[in-house]
C-alpha cells in the first residue's frame, strides 16, 4: 500500500529536484520497502497513468504476485514509476 499523501509528497520532491538517479535513491531511502523506477514515457505502452504531472507521468506498480503489473489501486501498490516526458 502506498498512501495518496505519500505519492503527493514523492511528486513534490520530483517537482523540486527533478528526476535523477540521486532522487530515486533518496526516495528508496525515505520509503523503505517501496520500489521506484525512472524511465522514459515511451517505455510504457499499456495502462493509464495514476497521475499526469508537468514533465512526467506517475504509474503505480503491484509486485505482490510473481510478475509486476501496473495498477491504479493505492491499496495494492508496492512501487512507483516516474515516466519522464520529452518534448518532440
Amino acid at each position: 500500500m502506498i498512501a495518496a499523501n505519500d505519492i503527493q509528497s514523492m511528486c513534490d520532491l520530483v517537482d523540486q529536484q527533478g528526476l535523477s538517479e540521486q532522487l530515486i535513491g533518496n526516495l528508496r531511502d525515505q520509503y523503505p520497502g517501496k520500489h521506484f523506477t525512472w524511465c522514459s514515457e515511451d517505455d510504457i505502452n499499456v495502462g493509464k497513468p495514476y497521475l499526469e504531472r508537468p514533465g512526467y507521468l506517475v504509474y503505480l506498480v503491484d509486485s505482490s504476485d510473481h510478475c509486476s503489473r501496473l495498477t491504479n489501486d493505492e491499496d495494492i501498490a508496492t512501487g512507483v514509476v516516474f515516466a519522464e516526458l520529452y518534448e518532440d
